[in-house]
């Protein structure tokens, strides 16, 4: 038998049918929704007279739009209210659990799903969001789908798919102090770019990945669709099946022995072969930050801003210059010492207790510069509770930084917290892009302890001084 990759095996798995030259049915196991990205899914099914194929294998969560200032009452934003009372009535009328504002399982979307267990490895996840590769960290194929995609998996709990790719992101060596899962990550995109895994699922392997914990690995797979990935993934272990252990949703007896048992055989075979191949040193990576308005323009922090002359491709020169000036950033400045605004830590990339509890372990003791406005955003109820009978809400308020409800806050500009024009924020999301975190705000993408070290100084700073 053909020795096969991670992604093989749950690939061929999931496979309905097919047929040469045309994309295959995919057997959908999980789909997560939210209010965003699936009111006009609905609609589309009402107008077409169709039900939802298999509710039990739907989930639905408030994340996008929702405050994290006041959750004590609906939105007061119109368009906020009206989102959640449209996903409130669809998931009644379709028999839909919802887990919406206020509720002890409400957090963001692809926070949740693994807090609860529902993220399993060897199952094909879907939703209505770029970022579901991040449960590609439990040896899950997942990933985000449009909203005719929405419906099409309402309907069916299937979806036509192209098979991708295979690339093999080897990460070797452990992290030094002060250098996070993110700095793997923004380290990947800065060297293949935005568009470096188009057409391919990640799948991250050596030790550099099997040293992390389930929370850092989420991260990095988070961001695999960032260098155009349509997935990340990584095999699960015992740390896996650590994390998984007693969740709300995941086997329990005998069930539970059978389920690990056939999840440990989810791993790539010996003499599987990758479409491509690269390798990462994780021993010799430094904090990394991005810089422009694509998360593939990263640096290591004792970097310097490069020069759009000194680049041979024409296009890759325009994009440079073009978000330099966006940016308003000298070729040839540090980027240390740039002075900020805003820092964000938070978001389904860095809102999980191990991102809180480095930021807590920076901001101990130290306080918040006083031109500096910090929003600490847990990334579900259950983290906002726990992080708080640990104490670590204390820790923040006490430097100066708010508290905030979950949510995806400060990532998206959408639900009312975000930067006004001209503002620099140092931010533990995703994305970079102009406008992202609001009209003319400035976006450097970091991990949670250059955050919050970020934070302190008033300008970009380079933790490992701190610690």
């Amino acid at each position: 038998m053909k020795p096969k990759t991670l992604f093989e095996k749950v690939w061929e798995s999931h496979v309905v049918v097919s047929e040469p030259d045309s994309p295959v049915v995919l057997y959908i196991d999980l789909h997560l929704i939210h209010e965003v990205t699936s009111p006009q899914a609905f609609q589309g099914l009402r107008n077409r007279r169709l039900g939802v194929h298999a509710p039990h294998r739907v989930v639905a969560t408030m994340d996008h739009i929702v405050p994290t200032g006041n959750q004590s009452g609906p939105p007061t934003d119109p368009l906020a209210a009206r989102l959640v009372k449209e996903l409130e009535k669809n998931c009644a009328e379709y028999g839909i659990s919802l887990y919406g504002i206020g509720h002890s399982n409400n957090g963001i979307v692809h926070i949740i799903g693994p807090e609860l267990g529902l993220t399993q490895p060897g199952k094909t996840i879907v939703c209505g969001d770029s970022h579901t590769s991040t449960h590609g960290a439990f040896g899950a194929l997942a990933f985000g789908i449009g909203t005719s995609e929405v419906e099409q998996v309402l309907a069916t709990q299937c979806l036509l798919q192209r098979r991708p790719g295979t690339f093999r992101v080897h990460v070797d060596g452990r992290l030094a102090a002060g250098v996070e899962a993110k700095d793997i990550i923004l380290s990947l995109l800065a060297r293949i770019g935005a568009d470096g895994g188009t057409g391919s699922v990640f799948e991250y392997t050596g030790g550099g990945i099997t040293s992390l914990n389930m929370d850092e690995r989420m991260t990095v797979c988070n961001m695999s669709i960032e260098a155009g990935a349509r997935a990340g993934m990584i095999a699960p272990d015992s740390v896996t099946f650590e994390y998984l252990a007693g969740r709300p949703f995941a086997p329990k007896g005998a069930e539970w022995d059978k389920a690990v048992s056939q999840w440990s055989q989810l791993r790539t075979d010996d003499g599987a072969s990758y479409d491509r191949e690269i390798t990462i040193d994780a021993a010799k990576l430094e904090p990394m930050i991005t810089y422009g308005t694509s998360p593939g323009m990263g640096l290591p922090i004792s970097g310097s801003i490069p020069d759009p002359d000194r680049e041979p491709d024409s296009s890759k020169k325009q994009a440079l210059s073009k978000a330099l000036s966006y940016m308003d950033l000298r070729p040839g400045q540090p980027i240390l010492g740039q002075k900020i605004d805003v820092v964000f830590i938070g978001s389904c990339t860095n809102g999980r207790m191990s991102d809180l509890r480095a930021a807590a372990r920076v901001l101990k003791g130290r306080k918040v510069n006083p031109n500096v406005r910090a929003l600490v955003v847990p990334g579900s109820r259950a983290i906002k509770n726990a992080a708080q009978v640990e104490g670590l809400d204390r820790i923040f308020i006490e430097a100066g930084a708010e508290w905030r409800e979950p949510g995806c806050s400060m990532c998206i500009a959408m639900n009312g917290d975000e930067l006004t024009p001209g503002q620099y924020c140092v931010s533990t999301s995703n994305r970079n892009f102009e406008g992202r975190q609001g009209k003319g705000g400035r976006t450097f993408l970091a991990g949670a302890m250059t955050a919050a070290a970020s934070a302190i100084e008033g300008a970009v700073a380079d933790v490992r001084k701190l610690l």
